[in-house]
């Protein structure tokens, strides 16, 4: 059971890992993907396949190394998972799952994008990526797999924090001083809120 545990804990952390990956190959490149007749996912999909795969082959020889087994980790893991869900649920009902997969995007024309500062974005401007870290910090903790620790430290300090900063220089560029007017009111993370739901 336990070796089940810890290859589905790696398993996840590479996926979560490859989410910035398959991020560069969709926002830099939107509007190649826009102008596309059929669906561009019909390229991305296998190609972010092809990315956890080989991340996968990369990190297999690390992927039993622990830094403690203990059960009682997962009892703190336990609260980042809630956390995680709850904000999965809310995002899934205020944010849609044409905005969540990035379909409104790359089918403007057919979805109409518009700027989402209402329900969870009142209080934070990226709770999508709030609820992967969670999520994979949740996987960390109870597993204490140093390739997890490894994998959520780039993540966490590089990796996205890198596709924040450029999806917000692209958000400016499409909704203009709106962007601006909710980057000053809404914080990046929720524990710094000036006011919780000022821009809803």
């Amino acid at each position: 059971m336990q070796q089940i545990v810890l290859l589905t804990s790696w398993i996840i952390a590479v996926i979560y890992s490859s989410i910035p990956l398959f991020w560069f190959a969709i926002h830099p490149l939107a509007p190649r993907w826009r102008r596309m007749r059929r669906s561009p996912y019909r390229i991305l999909l296998p190609l972010w396949i092809v990315t956890i795969a080989s991340l996968l082959a990369i990190t297999a020889p690390w992927r039993t190394a622990q830094l403690y087994s203990t059960p009682w980790a997962w009892l703190i893991a336990t609260l980042f998972f809630s956390m995680g869900v709850r904000t999965y649920i809310r995002i899934r009902s205020e944010f849609g799952i044409a905005n969540f997969i990035g379909e409104a995007e790359l089918r403007p024309q057919e979805m109409q994008p518009a700027l989402v500062t209402t329900g969870l974005h009142a209080r934070m401007r990226h709770p999508i990526y709030v609820a992967h870290l969670c999520t994979f910090a949740g996987w960390t903790l109870g597993s204490g797999l140093l390739l997890d620790f490894i994998l959520l430290a780039i993540s966490t300090l590089l990796t996205f924090p890198l596709m924040i900063r450029m999806e917000e220089e692209e958000l400016i560029k499409r909704f203009g001083e709106s962007y601006r007017r909710y980057q000053r009111t809404v914080p990046l993370v929720p524990f710094f809120s000036k006011r919780a739901g000022e821009t809803a």
